[in-house]
């Protein structure tokens, strides 16, 4: 135990100063394609990792003084932890280096590191200021500054909007084996067939006034604001049957019209 004790400092010290902000850290200048797309993992039952699960252990660097002295214990079980803090991400600086649990760190995974957790554990992450939520499994030991509960990945991070900001209100939730991910956010259905957009809005009234004679009462024009476009709409639809056949009637008497959300 006091190797492994003495092992998880050394890691801790190594990790003390990540997790700050894109000044500090950084990841690649564009998010990659599909790395906001990443599946969430599915929490399984793991056994502990044999690093980074000493019963306590101390963090006291240059950077981080205010932890001097004061053990941080690690849980003996991650059942009902439910907190709501400051989150942060590391990236580049440490990808490819090895976690507190002696896994590497891949900053394109969706894991995290936190203080006291046992590892590994699966956890959702909620940002508290857009609602965006992740699901990331916890392998690695920090951040070490106040205010902070847990480091995100890079990917997870990208996840929930906040690699500009580098910190973000959140709530972290953790969470059994089998837990099914959340349910992805609904696509916005188009509402609406716009059949034409004009400058003149003598044309638009035209167009209008053709649609009606085909039996399409829904119609309407919808000016910008400074009066120079005019679009002329169909619907709003109450479903994707009712726009689709009444795009397939536009097409058929030689009107294309493309479905819009508004």
């Amino acid at each position: 135990m006091k190797l492994q004790t003495a092992l998880i400092g050394l890691l801790a010290l190594t990790l003390a100063g990540c997790g700050g902000s894109p000044r500090r850290d950084s990841g690649p200048s564009k998010v990659p394609a599909g790395l906001t797309e990443l599946p969430d993992p599915v929490p399984r039952e793991e056994p502990r990792s044999r690093y980074g699960n000493p019963k306590s252990y101390e963090v006291c660097t240059r950077d981080v003084r205010t932890y001097c002295g004061k053990p941080f214990h690690v849980m003996s079980s991650a059942d009902g932890y439910r907190e709501a803090g400051g989150a942060s991400w590391y990236g580049e600086k440490f990808h490819g280096r090895p976690t507190s649990s002696q896994e590497p760190f891949d900053m394109y995974q969706l894991t995290a590191a936190h203080k006291t957790l046992p590892l590994p554990t699966y956890v959702r992450v909620t940002h508290q200021g857009n609602g965006r939520s992740v699901i990331v499994r916890v392998n690695d030991r920090g951040p070490f500054h106040p205010g902070r509960i847990i480091d995100l990945s890079y990917a997870a991070a990208a996840r929930l909007g906040m690699v500009a900001e580098g910190q973000a209100q959140v709530l972290v939730e953790a969470l059994g084996a089998g837990t099914p991910p959340p349910p992805a956010a609904p696509t916005p259905q188009a509402r609406f067939l716009e059949a034409g957009v004009f400058d003149d809005p003598v044309t638009a009234i035209h167009l209008r006034e053709e649609l009606a004679e085909l039996g399409l009462l829904d119609v309407e024009i919808r000016s910008n604001a400074s009066g120079s476009l005019h679009r002329v709409l169909v619907g709003p639809f109450t479903s994707a049957a009712q726009l689709t056949a009444a795009q397939q009637r536009l097409q058929t008497a030689y009107f294309p019209a493309r479905a819009v959300l508004q």
